[in-house]
């Protein structure tokens, strides 16, 4: 006798998602053969289609039978209206129709259209933890407070909501004090803050490693040791650095709290592409994943005494970097502020203006409906 392959669908719009929704979905999986989740958003919503998708894939990656597919759906919801109801179905059909799956077995909600849904999919209902009883938030809270409610977010959707501050600057003007001071304070705010995460700038630790390299190799070959002016360099270096610096970025943001702060990123690597090789790169700012930085903090080098560490160019260089910098800003239009001042004053002013910048960042629009809330 063959048994009946189970097919659980789950949809909702996951906006964003959180542990309501994985435990839903784990648990249709754990119990059904096939899991289909149907991510469907609206054009009004302020977090793509793409996105949302993408977060599902990857917090379910290690589920085998879990398929994840997405579509838009701008239709009014009215739970008493029959036309309504086919028009939603329609496009739930449509999501499933891209699938190689057979028909639904199981509908698995935690909301009270369950059974409607079901029943118009001649399938059975699962409802679970309508109450909010086995996890205690839902995408409404989440969209109002997504400090107080981090820890209900996966790995790839924290990456993807947490609020990255990029400190910018010429050499020796203050830029890792300032961003070791912000992380200080952050993590002293308590909470989800207190795993404010710190970025440092791979391209100084692969300069440290080309030049230890070179003095190495000068040393066995029996020549006089390199300095920093005797590094050649090439394009393609700038990709690895870039490659680096955003995983590295990435790989912080998932595990760290709501605000990650970085000691540069992968548009102050085109910069130095453009010092080093002579010519602008901007496919290097492309490396960068999802939405840019919430703001960009420009340490000026007024003020700033100038050491030499061995791994700078020298102090001459300082005033065009500093305005390369705000010239590309410029130019492809992100938010940033240049901060001048004492080191405590820096950090003031770099404080408030994160918290304004904040208030923005997770403005979310509303959505048409609490779909899958």
């Amino acid at each position: 006798m063959t048994t009946q392959a189970t097919h659980a669908l789950v949809i909702g719009k996951f906006y964003p998602p959180h542990r309501g929704h994985h435990l839903l979905i784990d648990t249709a999986a754990a119990s059904c053969d096939q899991v289909s989740v149907v991510v469907m958003a609206s054009t009004q919503e302020s977090v793509s289609l793409a996105s949302r998708v993408a977060w599902m894939r990857e917090t379910h990656a290690g589920a085998p039978n879990v398929t994840v597919v997405g579509i838009m759906d701008d239709v009014p919801v009215d739970y008493g209206d029959p036309a309504i109801w086919d028009q939603h179905i329609a496009l739930m059909r449509q999501a499933l129709q891209t699938l190689v799956a057979p028909a639904v077995t199981h509908v698995f909600t935690s909301e009270s259209y369950g059974a409607e849904m079901a029943h118009r999919f001649s399938a059975r209902s699962v409802v679970l933890d309508r109450g909010r009883a086995l996890v205690q938030t839902s995408s409404t809270k989440i969209r109002r407070d997504v400090v107080g409610n981090w820890d209900f977010l996966s790995a790839p959707v924290r990456a993807g909501l947490a609020a990255r501050i990029v400190v910018l600057g010429a050499e020796s003007s203050g830029t890792t004090t300032l961003s070791r001071d912000l992380v200080d304070r952050w993590r002293r705010r308590g909470g989800a803050n207190s795993l404010t995460q710190w970025v440092p700038e791979f391209g100084r630790e692969y300069t440290v490693a080309k030049l230890a390299r070179s003095i190495a190799r000068a040393q066995i070959e029996g020549t006089s040791a390199p300095d920093l002016d005797d590094l050649a360099w090439h394009s393609d270096e700038f990709d690895l650095i870039a490659q680096q610096q955003q995983r590295v970025e990435e790989g912080a943001a998932a595990c760290g709290g709501p605000v990650l702060i970085c000691d540069t990123d992968v548009l102050a690597t085109a910069v130095w592409h453009e010092r080093y090789i002579g010519t602008w790169r901007e496919d290097l700012i492309g490396f960068r994943h999802g939405r840019p930085p919430t703001l960009y903090l420009i340490t000026h080098h007024d003020g700033v005494p100038f050491e030499q560490d061995g791994l700078r160019d020298g102090e001459h260089r300082r005033p065009w970097m500093t305005n390369r910098f705000i010239a590309v800003l410029d130019a492809h239009g992100f938010p940033y502020h240049v901060l001048t001042g004492s080191r405590v004053e820096r950090a003031d002013r770099a404080s408030v203006l994160i918290d304004t910048a904040l208030k923005r960042h997770w403005d979310f629009s509303t959505p048409i409906v609490e779909l899958g809330k």
